[in-house]
């Protein structure tokens, strides 16, 4: 009885409502729901006699609607308008309505608003408990609503044979309310009315079409052939001589009864009658708030009458699907520019590394949430080394994905500055409490090194990394747990992990293992066996390459995604899994030495350099590669302390690092022509792709790349 309410108080753009109803033997009605009007309004209206002159008296006494003008001016009101509820014995009660707007509704209102109160009075019938409370409150709980099936045993209703199409009918067009009272997008819209309008009418046939711009677009159909709708695919002009157009222009329904009528009234699209393969039509405008957003096609494989009841029924659902549909573009259009928002901040794809390779699956939360703000992200440090993260905003909405952007961002520009995992997560813990008291996130941050094959890991209020060796055994790292960030107080704790060659490493948000109504225990266990058995399913093997495995790595993400979250509608949470599968840098593709912490350093270190890059068959790098070493170690020598040490790392590029024991920081500074000094890092920087300081417990690394060109792949 509520839903019925508050449906018509939406479609008919009421003020408030009120639905009264009589127990047997009673001579008063009573006031059993309401809606949109305050408390002392209802007080008002709490009983009131069978013989009075009040709009629901009238209705029900008459057994038609009513319209009394200037009902309760003091609310706004211009008038009431109060519907039977037609009962096979008699009036059950009445549902009546304040509206705003002068003069009596219209005729098409008022067929609305009766189908509504035929439809609320079929359920009264089906749970016949006429009876209010003793002290003639309004009742305002689901479970005492007689409708709503509470307040005693359901019995089978007394219904006429005459009738009882005309009842299924109208319970059909309920049923179709309270799905588009659900109905989020328009695909919904189009599934409901597939579902509750053309079984009742013996259809076969639906068209849902919405106006975008000056053309009329189909946004859903059932029963008809592709070639058919392929025809529509631009759209069709609302200046056209068609069918829908004119239905447009007039607002009015049009119903064709055989195809030899459709020919008589549209001649010039007689071609178009056999390729749909349908003999009988019923074009309904859509008008939302009064204005035209489109139009519905109801179609029959046989030719058909339609009668005056048939007619105003139809009408009436028109009004139904045009208010559900508006309301679900706007909610497809808002949460279409949110999603395009989401997807634009989280990574496009992931980059190809040679101590990485990498896989990633984002899944929206399930049908009716909001997007939200679960991020992940690959990101290439020096020395091969790489910086995998993966966090999740607390909440959903707009607020949320922009805040995801940022912390991405801040976690870029952050590890381009080379700083340790616990620094990164004390500067966005920051960073989220200086957003508000009500944002928080969690986050989890590693670094992988893949000359040590050493992890560390720092995670604020995020779910541990589950990690698998080469041969599939699962672990559970013992990494520190510190609060979310917006709420941790630094310093940060971190732990580290010394993998075996060849992990597997998930990180994933809560969304993948928390589903609605799930254990987390369970589904975390669950988790660790859907990866063990997609990892056997798709073996990786380093003899195929680091590229050449992306396919399975990529294989093994979907896998855990798709068996983990089949059924999209199971979580009202997003849900991302990051999958990474470390290799290491072969031995002799790595070479240390230690320096002299003197002036023959530098002489020292272009001899190695000279040494090594011919063992590895690089001596067009030597000029350069001597000037970098030179420079850095001179930097060294100059204005830091020892120990020093020389590292040369082989990958893509040609890494020259050199140790020192100094915190300070290196900059290029300008100078002038007359100084003698202050080129060495403007060298640098010139003749190298990269450059740029790490620091470490016991000091600093300068180090600088350079680019070498594609090689053949080499067995590994």
């Amino acid at each position: 009885m509520r839903l019925a309410l508050q449906q018509a108080t939406a479609a008919l753009g009421a003020l408030g409502g009120l639905v009264h109803l009589r127990r047997e033997g009673d001579d008063e009605l009573r006031l059993v729901a309401a809606a949109g009007l305050p408390g002392s309004v209802t007080q008002v209206w709490l009983r009131l006699p069978d013989s009075g002159d009040s709009a629901p008296a009238r209705a029900m006494r008459d057994a038609a609607t009513h319209w009394a003008e200037r009902a309760r001016e003091d609310l706004g009101a211009a008038g009431m308008i109060a519907v039977p509820l037609l009962g096979p014995e008699g009036p059950l009660g009445a549902i009546s309505l304040f509206l705003m707007e002068r003069g009596e509704p219209d005729a098409a209102r008022r067929s609305f608003l009766e189908a509504v109160a035929a439809w609320a009075a079929q359920r009264l019938r089906r749970f016949p408990v006429l009876r209010a409370p003793a002290g003639g409150e309004p009742v305002n709980n689901r479970a005492a609503d007689p409708a709503e099936g509470g307040g005693g045993p359901p019995r089978a209703p007394v219904v006429p044979a005459a009738d009882r199409a005309a009842v299924e009918r109208t319970a059909r067009m309920g049923d179709l309310t309270s799905a588009l009272a659900e109905a989020l997008t328009a695909k919904d819209v189009v599934q409901a009315a597939a579902e509750h309008v053309l079984p009742p009418l013996g259809a076969d046939g639906l068209v849902i079409e919405a106006i975008e711009g000056r053309r009329l677009h189909v946004v859903g159909s059932v029963g008809y052939a592709s070639d058919f709708l392929d025809r529509f695919l631009d759209g069709i002009s609302l200046e056209s001589n068609t069918t829908v157009a004119d239905v447009l222009r007039r607002r009015t329904p049009v119903f064709v009864e055989s195809e030899a009528e459709f020919l008589r009234l549209y001649p010039e699209l007689g071609h178009m009658t056999p390729l749909s393969g349908k003999q009988a039509w019923a074009f309904l405008p859509l008008i939302a708030a009064g204005h035209p957003i489109g139009t519905c096609v109801i179609a029959f494989s046989e030719p058909r009458g339609f009668g005056e009841a048939e007619r105003t029924l139809l009408t009436a659902l028109s009004g139904l699907v045009a208010q559900a549909l508006g309301r679900a573009r706007l909610y497809d259009a808002e949460h279409g520019r949110a999603q395009s928002l989401q997807r634009g901040l989280l990574p496009r794809s992931l980059p190809s590394l040679p101590a990485v390779t990498a896989a990633a699956r984002y899944l929206p939360a399930g049908r009716g949430a909001a997007v939200g703000g679960d991020w992940y992200d690959v990101i290439p440090l020096s020395a091969d080394r790489v910086a995998m993260v993966i966090g999740d905003v607390m909440g959903h909405g707009i607020t949320e994905a922009v805040t995801m952007g940022r912390l991405r961002t801040a976690v870029h520009t952050l590890a381009g500055l080379e700083l340790a995992p616990e620094e990164i997560l004390g500067k966005l813990n920051d960073l989220v409490a200086d957003l508000g008291d009500d944002q928080f996130a969690t986050c989890l941050y590693a670094v992988y090194d893949p000359v040590s094959r050493v992890c560390t890991f720092c995670r604020a209020g995020h779910p541990p990394p589950l990690v698998l060796t080469s041969d599939g055994t699962p672990r559970w790292p013992d990494i520190p747990a510190n609060p979310p960030l917006g709420v941790a107080e630094p310093p940060f704790e971190t732990g580290k992990l010394r993998l075996p060659e060849e992990s597997l490493l998930l990180f994933y948000t809560d969304g993948l293992i928390r589903p609605v109504g799930q254990d987390i225990d369970d589904e975390t266990a669950r988790l660790m066996e859907t990866a063990v058995s997609a990892v056997a399913e798709t073996p990786v093997s380093v003899a195929e390459g680091h590229d050449g495995g992306h396919e399975r790595i990529d294989t093994v993400c979907g896998l855990i995604t798709q068996r983990l979250l089949h059924d999209g509608a199971r979580t009202d949470d997003d849900a991302a899994l990051l999958v990474a599968h470390t290799h290491r840098t072969p031995a002799e593709d790595v070479v240390s030495w230690p320096l002299p912490e003197d002036a023959r350093a530098a002489a020292e270190a272009r001899a190695h350099v000279r040494r090594q890059l011919a063992v590895w068959h690089l001596g067009d790098l030597e000029a350069t590669t001597e000037i970098v070493v030179s420079e850095l170690v001179g930097n060294a020598v100059r204005h830091a302390k020892g120990p020093l040490r020389l590292r040369l790392l082989r990958s893509r590029s040609l890494v020259c690092e050199v140790y020192d024991g100094s915190l300070a920081t290196p900059r290029i500074r300008r100078v002038t022509y007359m100084d003698e000094g202050g080129r060495g890092l403007f060298l640098v920087a010139a003749l190298c792709s990269r450059w740029g300081a790490r620091y470490l417990e016991e000091g600093k690394c300068l180090w600088a790349e350079q680019e070498l060109a594609p090689a053949e792949p080499r067995q590994l």
